[in-house]
């Protein structure tokens, strides 16, 4: 795995004296990157267009870091994504209105920035997000997925039940210690709150158009992610609607508290980041500083 670059942490309490937060609204295919955050070895990231696009445009000597709401790692796409920058309030007020529209003229096709305002008092794009979405889309047809949405779609090579899918995440809900579902971080809980974990059959959806018939669309929403998450649950929620497993299987993994060697965490392209939803504007902060908490069970906090 490659090591991540460390950099200066961001206030979180706002922006430092003479500075303006901006929040950034952004969608990506995450084909062509190696995930969200800057990398050691020079590898496309996110992160790294974003940042070098806004210091080419506003015409800085310097880059100025950003902050996002959720991490997605090499290949995971973003619709919904949030991040927010502190820039110099003299640039901002000059160069702020222009934003938007260089950064369309600079960025690469794979990545678009849909909005560029000035943040409200107490927001901070990771700690003030109260839950995010991603949604999972796979296709059991057996001929396979339509080629033009290979980069979107996992081809799952047996017929899913998605009842006994629907059944089985029902399990999951509500708050839980998901050590057996995530990669740990030292110094970082596993402790999240599922909020919705839902499946269903559709024939294309808005993102895709019309594909290939039996396209099964996973909604997973929670106040936060650990890593690998998300992918580690469609791993074994596949297990289940392939027939592989009971119904009763994630619940028992969950139990467990450790990896299961039967659950793989599955290819990453078929995962996007769909939206992430913030509390109303005078909750920004009070929120920013709940989550910075490290959460045990029952306390109600997310880590991030």
């Amino acid at each position: 795995m490659t090591e991540c670059v460390e950099e200066r942490e961001p206030r979180r309490d706002g922006p430092a004296e003479g500075f303006v937060r901006v929040r950034l609204d952004l969608s990506y295919d995450g084909t062509g990157f190696s995930g969200w955050a800057k990398q050691k070895g020079g590898r496309r990231t996110v992160q790294g267009e974003l940042e070098e696009a806004i210091r080419v445009v506003l015409r800085q000597p310097e880059v100025f870091p950003l902050t996002v709401a959720g991490r997605t790692d090499a290949g995971v796409h973003a619709r919904g994504q949030v991040a927010h920058v502190d820039l110099p309030a003299g640039v901002w007020a000059a160069e702020g209105g222009k934003l938007r529209r260089r950064l369309a003229g600079k960025l690469p096709g794979d990545l678009r920035v849909w909005r560029a305002e000035q943040a409200p008092a107490g927001f901070e794009a990771r700690f003030s997000a109260i839950w995010r979405r991603y949604a999972y889309r796979i296709c059991d047809h057996p001929a396979g997925a339509d080629p033009l949405r290979r980069s979107h779609v996992l081809w799952h090579d047996r017929p899913l039940d998605v009842d006994a899918m629907n059944e089985a995440a029902a399990l999951l809900l509500g708050e839980h210690d998901f050590a057996a579902y995530c990669k740990k971080r030292e110094g970082a809980t596993t402790i999240r709150s599922l909020l919705d974990f839902r499946w269903e059959r559709q024939p294309g959806d808005a993102l895709l158009g019309p594909v290939l018939p039996g396209l099964v669309i996973g909604t997973v929403r929670a106040d936060a992610f650990c890593h690998n998450m998300v992918r580690a649950l469609v791993g074994s929620m596949l297990l289940v609607g392939g027939g592989l497993k009971p119904v009763s299987f994630p619940g028992e993994v969950l139990a467990g508290g450790v990896r299961h060697s039967a659950v793989n965490v599955v290819r990453p392209w078929g995962l996007t980041l769909e939206e992430v939803g913030y509390p109303a504007d005078a909750d920004l902060a009070a929120r920013s500083r709940a989550a910075r908490n490290l959460r045990v069970l029952g306390a109600g906090s997310a880590d991030g």
